[in-house]
């Protein structure tokens, strides 16, 4: 807290004012607000701070006056100072030296330097800093806004040639003006001060000898005479100049005004002005109107935190844009302001004109025009889809331009280069406002890492890569969280990839874009090569990827033979049971048995360990052929490829194969029981008929269920895991892998009549399946009842020569005529014997047309020709005329279709 002695600095510097101009505070109001404006501005000098720069021109100036001696001595003396410590502003000590060492008669340079677009330092325009501009002739005292209004016109230019020098003699034959309040006060505060102070003054208001209008009478407005219309006042070029300098910084000067309802800058109305002038003055103002489109864009995003790091970064260019801008302002701002502080308005024509502006604006205006052109384009994009924005800028054939983009997109760019190199070499991902092309959802679990938790954003890659860098991008960096979070694999990435990762810095970022097609691609592909082999080999040797996938298609694709038909065998008894009553525990003991009895039991110990038994839900009316299942149980890192869905289509496929292969059982059993009771049976020539029945009706099925199979395992499944193979062994990622195995399951799904567009074929299929049992269950009841019929005559004719070896008669009469009517009743029996086969063979056959029918029409070219090994000697096309069609008409209906 200041003490009671201590005053504030507005205090001191009100009483500075009064002393000076020996009056009251109520009369110096208006000269201390602009005393507070000018040491309130913090306009920064427009010349280069450089130190060696400043020595060489005092070394030159020495030269120049032919002082070699001294300036050898300065040069000296110059390394000595620059060795030691003792001064920090080294470069403000021989600049002060510099401009007391210039003559103040010298004529000041009125022309602008070439490059003041390009100037070291610019003027950075406060943040409260309103964005209009006042008369300083009337503010009032008390404004709370006028300490901010004043804009660049008060900027600080004492450093640019040193002491501002006395103002020069007037030319010859100039009268001077009277001596009053103004002659005074510039000689205590200086040209600068005085020539506020006493702008409004009467006695200033003159003009010399010749009729040119002193330093405060250029840069007013004059009334125009009294014949003059409307009352409108002539505008002089000099005021519309400092109006366009604030209009430039996107504030309102005192004739050139923002409309609000139009959105641009217009002259107004009263002032009088020429056509040419007023067309000048709204072109140069269209420059205020495009920094407001940016330096409003830049205002509302740079204090938006979720606008991100690549937004901000965007801002970030623009700001700097701006910054190069403001340095171009401050230049022009300190050419006027010299003009008015040296005198050079006395008589000589000033540097600064419209024209001139419009040229020397010329490039900052296409600049701004690009950087506008960009804000709108950018308009609500962040992250990655905010640099494709910026990036659609670069392909332009403006040199010039290009340049400015790439720059802007080389800054933009630099948080997508560091969230892509963190991604890729380290697996990291802390993208809190999802700016990058890859995303990660924290709510899945480790078991579905590899195909939920991260994913792209496809709106969010950038239009400088292509789709298969951001797929390998996005695998590299799972690829290592999947060895560290599933595989419990700790080893340093630098010992996967052998490469350093490069730095991240935006002179990378612009180098990036030079060298988009090789050095990128080349640390992309060597960073997706090392890290996808690195991990294909620890799940082949430490989790045995390939022994599992070999053992899948042993154990549930029925690859195994002989294991699979000695357990076919050993289940027989237990699966002609009701489902109800089978028990596991007893079934995992028969498979237990089958493994140690067949090749199976070389097997690895892991593939059996997790080899097990499956009971299925069961329905009313199952027997255990119904509900058996053989299961394979998956876990860790091998889950990732064997999901729960290519279980479950595992478990579909084993289904219809078991079902197959018992079709192929049974039947093999049918032909067994023909070859047995063929011979038990020749003694019944009544029954032969029905014999030869069953043997065509069971050979058509054989026929049938012989190509079904072939087709299943040679076309299906040995085609389709040959092609598997052949592509796990060629893969260059965990993606590829999972990619060909889901295709070898979508293809066997399809191609077994398991898919949604085979439900037609399956329904028929299983019909043919069902017609096999009941064939089976048929001729069981025929053999039963042919053999116990064998068996009754067999004991009557035992009988009969057993009572006649005891010397008896045979049979009575009534033995025998009671042994013919049995026999009567068993040969009438047979014709319904026959038509049940006859109605059975009558159904056999319709639903296997009905299935070729199916099969010709079918897309798949396999399974026409499937047709065609079917129906191979035109059995079934001479009985169903929708058969009667060539394979090749076929083929081209079905493609039509």
């Amino acid at each position: 807290m200041a003490t009671p002695d201590q005053k504030s600095p507005n205090v001191l510097l009100q009483n500075l004012c009064c002393r000076i101009l020996g009056k009251s505070e109520a009369d110096v109001a208006q000269q201390f607000q602009y005393a507070v404006r000018v040491i309130g501005s913090n306009f920064a000098p427009t010349v280069e701070r450089d130190e060696f720069l400043v020595a060489e021109k005092i070394k030159k100036e020495l030269t120049r006056q032919r002082r070699e001696a001294d300036a050898a001595l300065f040069s000296e003396l110059h390394r000595k100072l620059h060795s030691q410590g003792v001064l920090k502003n080294k470069w403000s000590v021989l600049y002060l030296l510099l401009s007391l060492s210039e003559d103040p008669r010298k004529q000041p340079n009125k022309a602008l330097p070439r490059d003041a677009h390009s100037t070291p330092y610019y003027y950075a325009r406060p943040q409260t800093l309103p964005l209009n501009y006042q008369d300083r002739s009337v503010q009032p005292a008390q404004s709370s806004g006028s300490l901010g209004s004043s804009g660049v016109s008060s900027i600080g230019v004492c450093a640019l040639s040193g002491p501002t020098p006395t103002p020069q003699p007037l030319l010859p034959g100039q009268s001077h003006p009277a001596p009053g309040v103004g002659d005074c006060l510039r000689q205590q505060l200086g040209s600068r001060l005085a020539w506020t102070l006493t702008a409004n003054q009467p006695s200033l208001q003159t003009t010399t000898s010749k009729g040119v209008p002193s330093a405060v009478s250029r840069n007013v407005t004059r009334p125009r005479r009294e014949g003059d219309a409307g009352g409108a006042v002539e505008v002089a070029e000099a005021a519309l100049v400092r109006d366009i300098l604030y209009v430039f910084q996107g504030i309102d000067g005192r004739n050139v005004k923002l409309s609000n309802a139009d959105n641009c800058y217009k002259v107004e109305g009263k002032a009088n002005l020429n056509k040419s002038l007023r067309d000048t003055t709204v072109r140069l103002a269209e420059l205020g109107w495009l920094h407001n489109k940016i330096r409003k864009y830049t205002d509302q995003r740079s204090l938006d935190r979720s606008f991100g790091l690549v937004g901000q970064s965007f801002c970030a260019a623009l700001h700097q844009e701006l910054k190069e801008y403001y340095r171009l302002l401050s230049v022009l701002h300190s050419q006027l302001q010299l003009e008015d502080d040296q005198g050079v308005n006395l008589g000589l024509e000033s540097s600064l004109t419209l024209r001139r502006l419009l040229v020397w604006t010329y490039d900052p205006k296409i600049r701004l025009k690009t950087l506008a052109a960009l804000v709108d384009h950018c308009q609500g994009r962040k992250g990655g889809e905010l640099a494709s924005a910026v990036h659609a800028y670069t392909k332009t054939g403006d040199p010039s331009m290009r340049s400015l983009v790439q720059h802007i997109l080389s800054l933009v760019s630099h948080p997508v280069l560091s969230f892509l190199y963190r991604w890729i070499y380290d697996g990291e991902l802390e993208d809190t406002y999802h700016e990058f092309f890859v995303a990660s959802d924290p709510t899945v679990k480790t078991d579905r890492l590899w195909h939920d938790k991260y994913t792209l954003r496809k709106s969010m890659i950038p239009s400088f890569m292509t789709m298969d860098q951001s797929r390998k991008v996005l695998l590299i960096g799972k690829s290592i969280n999947f060895l560290h979070q599933v595989c419990h694999d700790q080893t340093p990435t630098t010992k996967m990839i052998a490469v350093t990762k490069p730095a991240e810095s935006p002179q990378d970022a612009a180098d990036f874009f030079t060298d988009l097609e090789n050095a990128f691609q080349g640390k992309i592909d060597t960073a997706y090569f090392e890290t996808s082999k690195y991990l294909l080999d620890v799940l082949n040797k430490k989790y045995s990827l390939l022994d599992h996938m070999q053992a899948m298609r042993r154990y549930l694709l029925l690859g195994q033979g002989d294991f699979i038909r000695h357990l076919m065998d050993l289940l027989k008894p237990e699966l002609v049971r009701p489902a109800t009553t089978l028990y596991q525990h007893n079934l995992t003991g028969i498979l237990e048995t089958a493994v140690r009895a067949t090749n199976a039991q070389f097997d690895s110990p892991e593939a059996l360990r997790r080899l097990d038994v499956r009971l299925l839900e069961v329905s009313p009316g199952d027997t255990g052929w119904d509900v058996f299942s053989l299961d394979y149980h998956v876990d860790g890192p091998i889950a990732t490829v064997f999901t729960r869905e290519c279980m479950s289509h595992y478990l579909r496929v084993f289904n219809f194969l078991w079902r197959a292969k018992r079709m192929e059982y049974i039947l093999t059993d049918i032909r067994k029981g023909h070859m047995c009771n063929a011979k038990l049976l020749r003694n019944m020539p009544e029954f032969s008929g029905v014999l030869h029945h069953c043997h065509i009706l069971a050979s058509e099925m054989v026929h049938f269920i012989h190509q079904m199979q072939y087709y299943i395992t040679f076309e299906v499944l040995e085609c389709s895991w040959d092609e598997l193979w052949n592509k796990v062994q060629q893969a260059q990622d965990l993606d590829h892998i999972i990619a060909a195995h889901e295709a070898f399951l979508d293809t066997v799904i399809s191609r077994c009549l398991l898919d949604a567009d085979s439900r037609a074929l399956l329904n028929q299929l299983r019909a043919v399946f069902d017609q096999i049992i009941e064939l089976q269950n048929t001729q069981d009841a025929i053999y039963r009842a042919a053999l116990e019929e064998q068996q009754r005559r067999l004991q009557f004719e035992e009988k009969r020569q057993q009572r006649g070896a005891e010397g008896q008669w045979g049979v009575t009469a009534a033995e025998e005529e009671q042994e013919s009517q049995r026999v009567r009743a068993f040969q009438e029996s047979i014709p319904r014997l026959c038509s049940q086969l006859r109605i059975l063979t009558h159904f056999y056959q319709g639903i296997v047309q009905q299935f070729l029918v199916l099969l010709t029409t079918s897309p798949d070219e396999s399974l026409r020709f499937l047709s065609f090994r079917l129906d191979f000697n035109e059995h079934y096309r001479a009985r169903e005329p929708r058969l009667r069609v060539s394979l090749g008409a076929r083929g081209r209906r079905s493609s039509h279709t």
